[in-house]
Parts: structure tokens; sequence; C-alpha cells
């Protein structure tokens, strides 16, 4: 693990991010990267888990109103999307030579394990990597809540947010060209300033239990790589 801060981390990956730029749920060439972008990590000897959002396949709360079904049966469907993207990412990971192993929070042995935190353990001790699906396995909650759940449930150093820009602006960059990059800053300050790097139950089990998050884009090519090292462009938020 030479030239690296950390020994196991936690990667969020949201579902949009495996679209690429096109209108396709999954994107081939994306995934591709993706996976090169975690091996890359793996290589320099991390441990990592991945949990991935559903978003661009199905979203609960959006789910909800668009389709006119419950919330709670909306955010089950979200979940199910979870899953179908955690073995995308399970396949793509072991096309390049990286073992994988996809668990749910919602039992469902034929496709996938269920979650058991020791076993998860055990497969990233013995070299492989772990996709968490299905996020909590309870409606209500997102998946960032269920990323900052298993970061401290696995013991993870930091919490890796893979996201379109390259870390936590002062306004959004995307309506404001002047937004400035905020390098480092703690939970309190985040809060202070009403920055919006999770939502709030997600933030809320982060600072409790002191958890650094680094936001980065994942467009970066190497850019996992190279957060983990200090390295390239990311924002830290640690705690206060």
């Amino acid at each position: 693990m030479s030239g690296t801060k950390f020994r196991r981390i936690l990667l969020k990956l949201s579902g949009e991010a495996l679209m690429g730029d096109g209108d396709a749920s999954l994107d081939p060439a994306t995934l591709a990267r993706v996976a090169s972008d975690i091996k890359q990590a793996v290589d320099l000897g991390i441990q990592i888990c991945i949990v991935v959002g559903g978003g661009n396949i199905f979203r609960g709360a959006m789910g909800s109103v668009d389709i006119g079904i419950d919330r709670a049966t909306a955010d089950y469907m979200g979940m199910m999307a979870t899953v179908m993207n955690a073995l995308a990412v399970q396949g793509a990971l072991e096309k390049v030579g990286i073992p994988a192993r996809v668990q749910s929070a919602i039992p469902m042995v034929p496709v996938c394990e269920s979650f058991a935190r020791r076993k998860a353990v055990a497969h990233l001790e013995g070299g492989k990597v772990v996709i968490f699906a299905a996020g909590t396995g309870n409606p209500f909650f997102t998946t960032d809540t269920a990323a900052a759940l298993r970061a401290r449930e696995m013991e993870c150093d930091a919490l890796c947010k893979a996201t379109k820009v390259d870390g936590v602006y002062d306004s959004d960059p995307a309506k404001n060209p002047a937004a400035i990059r905020i390098p480092e800053l703690t939970h309190g300050e985040a809060l202070a300033r009403e920055l919006k790097v999770m939502d709030a139950a997600a933030f809320a089990v982060c600072r409790e239990g002191r958890m650094p998050i680094l936001v980065f884009s994942l467009k970066t090519p190497g850019g996992l790589a190279e957060v983990v090292q200090g390295n390239g462009i990311y924002t830290l938020v640690k705690g206060d």
C-alpha cells in the first residue's frame, strides 16, 4: 500500500454515472472505464467496497409521483434497480480480472449473496471487491445513506463519493460558472454553509462517526487511484 492514504474505502457510485453521456440506462464504455479506475485502486493494495445507486433505471421518490404508486413500493422498485447496476459493475470488474461479489440488503440468493458483514469483510481481506446492493433494504432511505451506513459497518477509512463534478462548490457549478471549489472543510462547516455533500441522514451518519468524505469526479480517468493517494482534484470533508 505504499503511497496510499487508506487501507479500506467505500466507493459511492450513482446510477446516473453509469449512463455516460447517452440516454441508455447502462453505457458499456462507461462501465469499462469505471471498472478500470477501480482496478487501478485495487492494484495499489486498497480494499474496496461499493454502494451503487439506481437512478439511471428507476428512482423511488420521483417514480411514486410519476406512476402514482405509494412511496414505499416505489422505493423497493428503486432498490431492485440498484441490484441490476451492481450486477453490471460486478461483470465489468470481472472482465478486467478483479473478483467481485454482490451482497443485497434484500435477500435474492439465486442472484447474489445476502448482506452479511463478516462475510463481506472476509471477501475484502481475500482480495475481492464487494458491491452492496438494494440500499439499506428499507424504503425512505437513499443510497447515500446506505453508503454512509456500510462505510461505518465495514470500518472503512473513508467514503469516496464519485460525482459529476470534481468536489464540493460554494454554489451549484452547473448554474454558476463563477462557483468556487472548496478543497477541504469539516462536517460542521458543510452543515453551517448548507452545502449539499450528501442527504441529511447520510451526512449525520458520517459526522457522528467522523467518517472522512472525499468528493471527486468520476469523469477523470484514474481519478479514484489519484484520490486515495492524496493526489488529484477533490474535496475532503473531515471530522470537526
